[in-house]
């Protein structure tokens, strides 16, 4: 069964026009979408996360159709992290950012612990938990957004540019990581120019 399908959508924003006839995403897998600045592959990825409603067209998530005024899009929603091109952290420590999904999902005390451990030796960060979000370089701070996002293991993780502002060895790392994340079920869209 695919993890999220997308028939006939068209979807207007700002004298933008968006149409997808099909597409379809199946789980586990690592999907790439490429395109020139402006061709709409962050509209795209706002779409698959939930977060724009289409004007016309369907969208199935689990082979169910998404209602847009049900609680059934908050829980898909959960299922799906989307990390934009300019992440935002939140003030304070590393840790604290990446404790917020967890808590909010009722995750704490070593469960909790653990996953931000994990998560940050994950993006190359280990040992940052103490530090302060706004004392992190621009690399440093978009690998916290990441393992923010791995921590809640989502189903669908949604990948804006991921590798803007990383240096060579920091890309690498990355590379790494989201090659090896369908091996472990979850399913990798990655938007880029390049």
């Amino acid at each position: 069964m695919a993890l999220l399908e997308l028939n006939n959508i068209t979807l207007l924003q700002s004298g933008f026009k968006l149409q997808v006839s099909q597409l379809t995403l199946q789980p586990g897998r690592l999907y790439v979408l490429q395109g020139e600045n402006g061709s709409g592959k962050s509209t795209l990825l706002r779409l698959l996360a939930l977060l724009q409603r289409p004007q016309h067209g369907t969208i199935y998530f689990s082979g169910q159709p998404v209602s847009w005024k049900t609680e059934q899009l908050q829980k898909f929603r959960q299922d799906i992290t989307l990390l934009e091109q300019n992440p935002w952290l939140f003030a304070g420590s590393v840790e604290k950012n990446l404790a917020f999904g967890l808590k909010l999902r009722g995750i704490r005390g070593r469960g909790l612990c653990q996953k931000v451990d994990q998560a940050l030796e994950s993006v190359g960060l280990d040992g940052f938990q103490k530090r302060r979000a706004k004392e992190l370089s621009g690399g440093e701070s978009r690998r916290v957004a990441l393992a923010r996002a791995l921590c809640l293991q989502p189903q669908l993780l949604l990948l804006d540019e991921p590798t803007a502002n990383l240096d060579a060895g920091q890309v690498e790392t990355l590379e790494k990581l989201l090659v090896e994340l369908p091996q472990q079920g979850m399913t990798v869209v990655i938007a880029s120019h390049d």
